[in-house]
């Protein structure tokens, strides 16, 4: 125990105490917040000496503001927040991200009434849907409302949020345009041209307000998706894994100020959500059943236990009775899913630029170096490294520091056979039919 104790004395004092020991981070209850309520309930945290308050949110607005104004010390965000307030989208403030919290973990759901709609042109074998459902079968739906002068409503998270763009992203690759932003005049409700209006609703809202027919589908993470299936409300028709094959979700950001006013404390922090997320995954997903009934505490997700295992532990229901295997559903440590790769912002960049959150043209440089302000693995690898000292992670949990440029070689697996290539933002947003691209300015 002595050794122990020297031994973690000898690492602290190579990395320095934390600056502040006592912390408030915020997040939004859903479960890809688990590193955070992980690294809570089984002491990661004060292993490092700290001692966090964790604090649900009312919604992610309220949660960047708190950030900036420093009543947070840090919180769960959305990807697309720290770019989005770094470039001045909405709230203009410095956010930067050293750890990326999960992979994958979104769906798209729709009404019942929508669905009987799509399910008519969807192919069938053994008598169930053929997967992934393209938004092609919805295009059907969405042309009868217009024809009978019905919009078509959808609701999303945050219009930084990974759901606006995957929602988008599906929509579009089905030939159903989403919308355009026109910040420079004005106009941020991201319906210019839009054959499906897209709305933001607040996750734990999003079933009740389908069922109430204010909106006729939504993209949210779980455990609203499973929810609408328990309550016999909708039917989820493809997952962000369909879309996007291990796609980046949420981020853990802080206001760069605070980052560089307590650097140790920041490097301690990612230390011990690392851990949270190894412990996640580890042994096949051994420990998730533990950590559903840690996430259903009303003090985190607050959902039934029932409904948050449902994804959680490696499968997802579509329809009522039409469970299927998705190990990966949610992925936490798995494919260095913690690491904040540069590729992974440029993507979230370049879908604020075809939707005209970013009105003017930018050069591929430009998504270089806003990628570089905001995405630190420089941090990252500073925790992981320490984490190696301790004995408590090995080298090869982590990506070859020496070598990793933090851009992942190109990326097929998207619904449209469309491939990302990090190192050319622009080459990249040439290729689809619906958005802007080059010079184009609304």
């Amino acid at each position: 125990m002595l050794f122990s104790a020297m031994t973690g004395s000898l690492v602290a004092d190579e990395l320095g105490w934390p600056e502040k020991e006592e912390l408030k981070f915020g997040f939004i209850k859903l479960t890809d917040m688990a590193p955070l309520a992980i690294a809570y309930e089984k002491g990661f945290f004060e292993d490092e000496g700290l001692y966090v308050t964790l604090e649900a949110q009312a919604n992610w607005k309220v949660l960047l503001d708190r950030v900036i104004d420093g009543q947070l010390d840090g919180a769960h965000m959305l990807a697309g927040q720290p770019l989005g307030a770094t470039i001045g989208f909405g709230t203009q403030s410095h956010i930067i991200t050293a750890f990326s919290m999960d992979l994958n973990g979104n769906g798209i759901t729709v009404s019942n009434d929508v669905w009987q709609q799509m399910e008519a042109h969807i192919p069938q074998q053994n008598g169930k849907p053929v997967h992934p459902i393209k938004a092609d079968y919805l295009k059907p739906v969405v042309e009868k409302y217009r024809s009978e002068g019905k919009p078509f409503k959808m609701g999303m998270v945050f219009p930084v949020s990974t759901h606006n763009y995957e929602l988008r992203y599906w929509l579009a690759a089905g030939d159903i345009h989403p919308g355009f932003y026109a910040p420079h005049k004005g106009d941020t409700s991201g319906q210019i041209d839009a054959q499906a209006l897209l709305s933001v609703t607040p996750p734990p809202q999003m079933p009740a307000t389908m069922e109430a027919g204010t909106i006729h589908g939504y993209c949210v993470g779980e455990p609203w998706n499973q929810q609408a299936v328990f309550k016999d409300i909708g039917v989820p028709v493809i997952t962000d894994y369909e879309i996007w094959k291990n796609n980046p979700e949420k981020v853990f950001g802080v206001s760069k100020a605070w980052a560089e006013e307590n650097p140790n404390t920041h490097i301690r922090v990612v230390k011990a959500m690392i851990r949270a997320a190894k412990w996640l995954d580890e042994n096949n997903n051994a420990n998730r059943p533990e950590s559903v009934k840690i996430l259903a505490k009303s003090s985190y997700v607050g959902a039934d236990a029932e409904v948050i295992a449902n994804s959680m532990t490696g499968t997802f229901e579509y329809e009522k009775g039409d469970k299927r295997d998705v190990p990966d559903f949610n992925v936490f440590f798995r494919y260095n899913a913690t690491y904040p790769y540069y590729s992974d912002a440029i993507w979230y960049l370049t879908q604020m630029r075809r939707w005209g959150q970013i009105a003017e043209p930018r050069s591929d440089d430009w998504f270089m170096e806003t990628a570089k302000k905001v995405y630190r693995p420089d941090i990252y690898a500073k925790a992981a490294k320490s984490l190696i000292a301790e004995g408590k992670a090995t080298a090869s949990d982590f990506p070859d520091f020496a070598t990793e440029t933090g851009f992942k070689p190109p990326q097929s697996e998207f619904i449209d056979d469309v491939v990302f290539d990090g190192t050319q933002p622009n080459a990249y947003l040439e290729k689809f039919a619906i958005g802007l691209k080059g010079n184009t300015v609304l």
